[in-house]
């Protein structure tokens, strides 16, 4: 029998409940289409640096490394500074297992409304660059209480980084559409993002029937709003993709059904999924937060392994259960609890299981 072994960090605020709500669904879904599943769990968090000022311990990442996937909650929480929980966990995380691939998909379920006029398909997904880029530590403060006092942030753009991200671009688009739009801004970021200009052009000739377009990112978003049917397969920066899979999911219905992947394409190290969310800890403990995320998220993490089966089947079924529009949050326009969503998601799991037996 197929087995996989999972790293499941819960983390913090409602992490803690849509992560155990999770994996109720894939306990369902692993007997329904046969294979077996071990779980770990980690207590990596916020709460965590609290007690032993550190987000994980030192030999945190060993303990990940033999893990088939890991499933993240999210992380962050008042009173903890975002640049400690995001560098002292998340990003040696993708960036010691090689994650540079950042998937985000944005689609318009069915039975969700789009805040948007006239909206009625949507679906599109973002690769973002996920290990350089801006997001460098490279830099600081210069002539520190002086009157010339100033700052120097460091972008790092690698012609492997760059090239091998567009690359999973233009083969993700020829599975789809066959439509590839590249996210700049080198009319004012001359060096960086000219050359990312320039090895678009130049990974661009090598799929000559895939469509390209490039677009400076503020018209970019302007258009995501706008025209957010004319986008497939779109390839950003590790700051541009960060920004456009906020605004993406925020128009077919919010953070809420989010989900995210942080992808080693090669499989020489363990892949992390997580929702697109955040910690909310303002929401946190109250059981309203919108559980849909962290599933769509499992689907991801299921084509990951190879089930794509169970993937197709459980987003089926997450739409089965959104164009219904009974049982939603109240993100979604609804009043249904997370535990009253998850529920429900396994019921059309189980009932859709017994019809496919029929």
């Amino acid at each position: 029998m197929r087995s996989y072994h999972i790293a499941v960090i819960p983390g913090d605020g409602i992490g803690q409940e849509v992560i155990p709500a999770g994996l109720k669904v894939l306990e369902v879904l692993s007997h329904q289409f046969g294979f077996q599943l071990a779980f770990s769990n980690y207590a990596y968090s916020c709460e965590y640096y609290r007690r032993h000022g550190k987000m994980m311990p030192e030999d945190g990442l060993d303990r990940l490394s033999d893990s088939d996937s890991i499933l993240l909650g999210a992380v962050g929480y008042p009173g903890v500074p975002d640049h400690i929980s995001l560098w002292g966990l998340l990003i040696p995380i993708r960036r010691n297992f090689e994650q540079y691939i950042n998937l985000r998909p944005v689609k318009l379920l069915k039975g969700i409304s789009s805040p948007l006029k006239n909206v009625h398909e949507v679906d599109f997904i973002i690769v973002r660059e996920n290990s350089e880029g801006e997001y460098s530590s490279g830099g600081g403060i210069r002539d520190k209480g002086m009157p010339g006092e100033h700052v120097i942030q460091e972008s790092v753009f690698s012609k492997k980084g760059v090239e091998r991200v567009m690359k999973y671009a233009f083969e993700l688009a020829s599975q789809r559409k066959q439509e590839v739009a590249s996210a700049t801004k080198s009319n004012g970021i001359i060096h960086s993002m000219t050359y990312w200009d320039e090895r678009f052009q130049s990974i661009g000739a090598l799929y000559p029937d895939i469509k390209q377009s490039q677009y400076h990112i503020d018209i970019l978003c302007a258009h995501f709003v706008l025209h957010p049917e004319w986008f497939d397969v779109i390839v950003a920066s590790n700051l541009f993709g960060d920004i456009l899979s906020d605004l993406g999911p925020a128009i077919v219905g919010g953070m809420g059904i989010a989900p995210g992947a942080n992808i080693n394409p090669e499989k020489k190290f363990p892949s992390m999924f997580e929702p697109v969310h955040g910690s909310a800890p303002d929401i946190a403990g109250k059981n309203i937060a919108n559980p849909i995320a962290t599933f769509w998220t499992i689907v991801m993490m299921l084509d990951h392994l190879g089930e794509k089966e169970a993937g197709a089947f459980l987003l089926n079924s997450i739409e089965r259960l959104t164009s219904s529009g009974q049982v939603l949050t109240k993100d979604l326009g609804g009043s249904a609890g997370t535990t009253h969503v998850t529920d429900e998601l396994i019921r059309i799991l189980t009932l859709e299981e017994a019809v496919k037996v029929k």
